[in-house]
């Protein structure tokens, strides 16, 4: 009889396992929605709105809402501070909405994706630096957004990398092997 539950055990589990990435997709698509709704609000209250399209995805773990058109990139600010800003009010809302704390990524105007770039090409050369020289090198700040990708670049040329400092000064030092 214990082999009978064993088994029901088990398959119960898979069926959880399996079940677990669908729901939390499903959560990261309803907190793409909901993200997606307040950002057009917000475009309308902006005149924005005819101007702007939003598009949604999930890309691994968040819900990634990205906001494009004409006249839109002044949602961007200087150095990205406005859409930094509006990425927080953003979370916020699909807090209250969920009663959880998102993740969620918002870009507009592709400025996170050619920011990933430039930042992605200088972790490589942080760590090429670093590895022809066999000393740590420290980063101006960034961030949290900006350290992740340099982070990640780092990890990918075979280097470590630690964040230190205090926000909004933080910054990122890479550590020889």
């Amino acid at each position: 009889m214990s082999d009978s539950v064993e088994t029901t055990d088990a398959v119960d589990a898979e069926v959880t396992e399996q079940a677990e990435p669908k729901n939390r997709k499903s959560l990261l698509v309803e907190e793409g929605d909901i993200a997606a709704d307040y950002i057009e609000g917000l475009l309308d209250i902006a005149d924005l709105g005819d101007d702007g399209a939003i598009d949604m995805d999930v890309e691994g773990d968040r819900a990634v809402v990205a906001v494009t058109g004409e006249g839109v990139d002044v949602l961007v600010g200087d150095n990205g501070e406005v859409l930094n800003a509006l990425q927080e009010l953003t979370r916020l809302a699909v807090l209250r909405e969920t009663g959880e704390r998102s993740r969620l990524m918002l870009d507009v105007a592709g400025y996170r994706a050619q920011r990933r770039e430039v930042l992605t090409a200088l972790g490589t050369e942080a760590a090429d630096k670093v590895k022809a020289s066999g000393e740590a090198l420290s980063l101006e700040p960034m961030n949290a957004f900006e350290r992740k990708v340099v982070h990640d670049a780092i990890a990918a040329a075979g280097l470590k990398s630690e964040s230190d400092g205090v926000e909004p000064n933080r910054f990122i030092v890479v550590l020889p092997a």
